[in-house]
């Protein structure tokens, strides 16, 4: 096992340019990296808890899980934040099984991609003055619904007695 070195309290703001360029430039896991060791000496960083929740999202499709990303949104003390990124969670999550194409992904995107709305919906309703980016972000999925027909509510479970 490796001890992890420590970053100087100084070197917070290039660090996190560093992380946002990784994202940038697709590398995700080095933005996360980068991170947590910005949390480590600050535990409150905004950007740092921001951009690691965007980092773990970039990283669905190499097996981070929904709820890796979901366990940071309880540290965005912003309520708009809360639910905007929460938001962002499902949605990107919903777009990660649309990729994956198993069998009745299109289900599960359907509902993920609602759910996304549904937190747009909230973080609308506390957003500051002049910011629209829940209601693009809503826009965004709902374009998505409609123009993909694969994307459709699952089928009613039901309840069959075999005896009848």
């Amino acid at each position: 096992m490796f001890k992890l070195k420590p970053i100087m309290k100084e070197a917070v703001p290039r660090a996190l340019e560093r992380a946002e360029r990784y994202r940038l430039l697709n590398e995700p896991a080095e933005a996360e990296s980068i991170c947590r060791d910005v949390l480590e000496i600050e535990p409150g960083n905004r950007n740092a808890l921001i951009t690691l929740l965007l980092s773990l999202t970039d990283q669905f499709a190499e097996g981070v899980t929904v709820d890796q990303a979901q366990e940071l949104l309880p540290r965005l003390v912003d309520k708009y934040e809360g639910a905007y990124y929460a938001g962002i969670i499902c949605e990107r999550w919903a777009k990660a099984q649309m990729n994956h194409g198993a069998p009745g992904s299109g289900f599960v995107a359907h509902d993920w991609f609602h759910e996304a709305m549904a937190w747009y919906e909230k973080a609308q309703a506390v957003r500051p003055a002049g910011n629209d980016d829940a209601i693009l972000r809503w826009n965004t999925c709902a374009r998505i619904l409609m123009k993909d027909p694969n994307l459709k509510p699952g089928p009613e479970e039901r309840s069959v007695d075999l005896l009848e």
